[in-house]
């Protein structure tokens, strides 16, 4: 491309050219670099659409998923030949309205509760029937039992109440790193004492 418009530019310049020549030599060798950049748009739109999809993995929003599908629907616009203007435009409307579809009405697909939320982690210790797995012991009457796998720091809700090793215990709340216990008053089929 560089040789071919030095060459042209010397005719230009020798006057072998008639003015129509050196006006189609301006508007397609000159001036038209940026036509270049046309040309190879829908692969930089394909590159953007795969790093969006590819960076999805990584994040928990599921929204560049959705600019990765509008940036490879741009790609394919540029590759049809549509304007750099266009192409934009086709991104940021297929972008905006995945965006909104997976906000209401893929919403309607995922399961709900019925306004109470799952508990997860140490949400869900209150209520859990435990084992003690160490008595009572100190001023506070300080036990250890074991809930899913791991001894925790067990206080009586009741200060006076003395925990007793093998003891059911139900799991009142749970507080920093210590948990609050009483008596269990009821008890589970199939109970193991491995707890």
């Amino acid at each position: 491309l560089f040789w071919d418009v030095q060459i042209r530019a010397a005719f230009i310049k020798s006057r072998l050219m008639t003015n129509s020549q050196i006006l189609e030599i301006l508007v397609y060798k000159i001036i038209t670099p940026r036509n270049l950049m046309e040309q190879y748009a829908w692969i930089l739109w394909t590159i953007l659409g795969v790093f969006f999809i590819i960076a999805e993995v990584f994040t928990l929003g599921f929204v560049l998923f959705w600019f990765g599908i509008g940036a490879v629907i741009a790609a394919l616009a540029a590759y049809l030949g549509v304007g750099m203007f266009g192409q934009f435009l086709i991104f940021a409307l297929v972008s905006t309205i995945l965006t909104i579809m997976s906000r209401t009405i893929f919403d309607q697909y995922y399961p709900h509760s019925d306004g109470e939320r799952l508990k997860t982690g140490i949400e869900t210790l209150p209520g859990q029937i435990v084992t003690v797995k160490r008595g009572s012991k100190g001023p506070m009457n300080a036990a250890t039992v074991k809930a899913f796998g791991t001894s925790w720091k067990a206080f009586p809700v009741d200060e006076d109440l003395l925990l007793e090793e093998g003891e059911k215990v139900e799991i009142v709340r749970v507080e920093g790193s210590s948990i609050f216990v009483r008596k269990a008053n009821r008890e589970l089929r199939g109970w193991k004492d491995s707890d």
